[in-house]
């Protein structure tokens, strides 16, 4: 009997040594809520968190620069223009600007101060008090990795990141190099996890699993490897779209596991580098990259370190000796600090804390059947649910139209004004923000009681353009509530999804010169289009449901069944109405003449000017032509503006050219210009700022200098902005 008990327990020990290998603990280790106290809070080494303290409070100060918008505050805020903003909650408003410059002091002296681990608490409740509020204040600035940075910030504030390699440890021996609880690097190990795993979960969406979502992507510089050996549909669809899943659902487990650990940090980090240069996406990818190292032993940084030169140890984190003991920690009753083996008040709270903190981050992607009136074609605000780059959109068509609700005159408003933002023509609770804001602004212009109408046309991953919202509802009085859906929206015609693989064919038959636009529409609406005069030849053909065609100059209606075609005047208007019981589809199909024959005469000029230059042109240039070959006059009045429009068209050709085939160096010294030019100007217009606070404003005169100081650029940027702003056809 004891020869079968043996063995028995032998394998129950292996069995559990085997568990602690792979996860750290054992299965007991959470039978009991004591031993789950014991276990969050068991004594961890400091270094690795304190390193990504580090990395991260530098990331931020960085990129309160950047994307939060230090280096153009000014132009964000527009202090006393009648501007409309969209803050999470009506009663959040920007400061003075003055007054917001020192909020972004604040978060970025917060944000070094958890670099350094100086007044490490203090800095970490002076970062996320300003950066929330910022962030609350601008939905249309919101997106996850912004949410992201807000959550790291907060659980700092409740760990002891400055145990290691801070200002506080040589302030304060005992914090000197102390272990750390682990529930520290729990809570960080998850929130990344989750980042992950959730994005991949999200990727599992029909649209980004048959490679609707970045198909764009496949065309850029950095799969052209993969376009050696597949075709570009299929690098879509297998490396942009099947890579991405795979990579989201796989990460947080590679990056866990000792064994898979370097594969995870070799693919994260590949995927991070490629998305630094995709997407405009700040400091994004190198948050990521910092957060990487969590996942492995908590002394790697004392292993790394060791390695260095012994001249450069006073300036390096610690190696030597091992971290002491902390009253944070609860640790094993043999150990040499079993004064602090009793779990106490506040090994039990940050133990709740915990497991509240990863049950709420499991549940708020999932949430959105509570806060319904943020749901659109997609699930709530574009923030917390992690689903990134899965819904790619295009806007066709966008018509703002007033109506005086005393004289019953109509109007209509240039799309977007009195707003330097875009994002309100993809959700309704924007749309009711900008629509309020609208009927106080418009009285000022003679506009009484003002009722607003959006008529707004959107294609989601490649689908129909169709619209979002109702264009006959008044958006002023409508009602809106976060917790109801939008009565207002219009549904998504997911029943047409399976037209895309049509829109392909379509495409593939057409001409290089010839554009198409595929427009879905609801029963008893109508859509009111204006043809300009460079569409000398459009025509819209019906694909599904019955059209009624009105060529309001002509005042004649045409009535269109699927596979006809009506040709349409071009610098006129026209109206289509969807007259079947069901959605119609249909198409535009048009050339731009006028910029055809341009291109016809860029063909030609480009010729003549290699002609010229080889030697083969017999026949003298006239006059006005004698650009193409010196170059000279290039501004001048006189010379043809075809011509001039086609010298331009080469110089922003060559200036490409030469971005793109610049070496390392060049590209480096372009960086760190730009870089430099961004950051003179955050630092000169915040002591300005600072200067207005402590001793008033100055004569305008002097302002208007000293603002014109800090707005200087390097002369490369306004040549280059001289160009684009000369450049004003889409060829270019």
């Amino acid at each position: 009997m004891d020869k079968e008990t043996v063995p028995a327990a032998e394998r129950a020990v292996e069995t559990e040594s085997m568990m602690k290998r792979l996860f750290g603990f054992e299965k007991e280790d959470l039978s009991s809520w004591h031993r789950l106290v014991c276990l969050l809070n068991r004594p961890t080494d400091p270094a690795s968190l304190g390193i990504f303290r580090f990395l991260f409070g530098m990331i931020m100060a960085i990129d309160i620069t950047q994307e939060r918008g230090l280096s153009h505050l000014d132009y964000k805020y527009l202090d006393g223009a009648p501007v409309c903003r969209f803050p999470l909650f009506s009663f959040l408003q920007p400061l003075p600007l003055d007054y917001m410059y020192l909020v972004y002091v604040v978060m970025l002296f917060g944000a070094v101060g958890i670099m350094m681990g100086c007044f490490y608490r203090l800095s970490c409740l002076m970062f996320i008090s300003t950066y929330w509020y910022i962030f609350f204040l601008d939905k249309t600035a919101w997106n996850n990795h912004s949410y992201l940075y807000g959550l790291i910030g907060f659980q700092l504030t409740f760990m002891d990141a400055n145990r290691y390699w801070s200002i506080d440890g040589l302030r304060n021996p005992p914090k000197k190099n102390a272990q750390v609880p682990l529930w520290n690097y729990t809570l960080l190990r998850f929130q990344i996890f989750i980042v992950y795993f959730i994005a991949g979960i999200k990727k599992l969406d029909a649209d980004w699993v048959e490679g609707y979502s970045m198909s764009y992507l496949a065309h850029h510089w950095l799969f052209d490897p993969f376009r050696m050996i597949l075709p570009n549909e299929m690098v879509s669809l297998l490396v942009v779209h099947g890579g991405g899943l795979c990579l989201d659902l796989s990460a947080g487990y590679l990056l866990f596991f000792d064994a898979t650990r370097p594969f995870g940090i070799f693919f994260v980090s590949y995927f991070h580098c490629m998305n630094s240069q995709l997407f405009s996406i700040g400091m994004f990818a190198y948050t990521m990259l910092a957060t990487s190292p969590l996942f492995c032993y908590p002394d790697w940084p004392r292993h790394f370190f060791a390695r260095f030169p012994e001249i450069l140890r006073p300036v390096l984190p610690l190696t030597s000796p091992p971290p002491q003991p902390s009253t944070s920690c609860v640790y094993p009753d043999l150990s040499p600090a079993a004064k602090t083996s009793k779990t106490r008040f506040k090994h039990k709270l940050a133990t709740l804390f915990t497991i509240l903190y990863l049950a709420e981050q499991l549940f708020l992607p999932y949430s959105h059947f509570i806060t319904q009136g943020y749901n659109n074609w997609t699930n709530g605000l574009y923030g917390y649910s992690w689903d990134m780059m899965v819904h790619s959109r295009s806007h066709q068509h966008v018509k703002i139209t007033y109506k005086d609700g005393k004289t019953g005159d109509v109007g209509y408003l240039n799309p977007g004004v009195f707003t330097q933002s875009r994002r309100w023509k993809d959700h309704g609770d924007m749309l009711k923000q900008y629509a309020t804001c609208l009927s106080r602004h418009l009285p000022h212009y003679n506009i009484s009681d003002p009722e607003i109408y959006f008529d707004i046309w959107v294609s989601i991953n490649e689908r129909f353009q169709q619209r979002i919202f109702d264009p006959r509802v008044n958006i002023v009085k409508a009602d809106w509530s976060p917790f109801r859906p939008n009565p207002w929206l219009m549904p998504l015609l997911v029943d047409l999804s399976p037209w895309r693989t049509k829109f392909q064919e379509i495409e593939g038959s057409l001409d290089n010169q010839t554009e198409i636009v595929f427009i879905a529409d609801f029963p008893g609406l109508l859509l009111e289009n204006y043809v300009s005069e460079d569409l000398g030849n459009t025509s819209v053909q019906v694909l599904q449901g019955q059209l009624n065609v009105e060529i309001v100059d002509e005042k004649k209606n045409y009535t269109l069944q699927p596979g006809e075609q009506k040709q349409l005047p071009a610098g006129a208007y026209h109206k289509v109405y969807t007259v079947s019981e069901g959605p119609s589809c249909y198409m535009y199909i048009y050339v731009n003449t006028t910029e055809a024959a341009l291109q016809r005469n860029f063909t030609k000029l480009f010729e003549l000017q290699e002609r010229v230059r080889n030697g083969t042109e017999t026949e003298p240039l006239p006059p006005e032509l004698q650009s193409l070959v010196t170059g000279e006059n290039e501004g001048s009045e006189a010379m043809d503006p075809v011509v001039q429009l086609f010298l331009r068209r080469q110089r922003r050709m060559k200036e490409v050219k030469k971005r793109r085939e610049a070496n390392v160096c060049e590209r480096l010294n372009r960086f760190t210009v730009k870089k430099y030019y961004m950051l003179r100007r955050a630092f000169l217009m915040t002591a300005i700022a600072m200067r207005n606070l402590a001793v008033g404003l100055p004569p305008l005169e002097q302002l208007t200098r000293e603002v014109a100081f800090a707005n200087m650029k390097e002369p490369e940027t306004e040549a280059s902005q001289d160009l684009k702003d000369e450049v004003g056809h889409d060829e270019l």
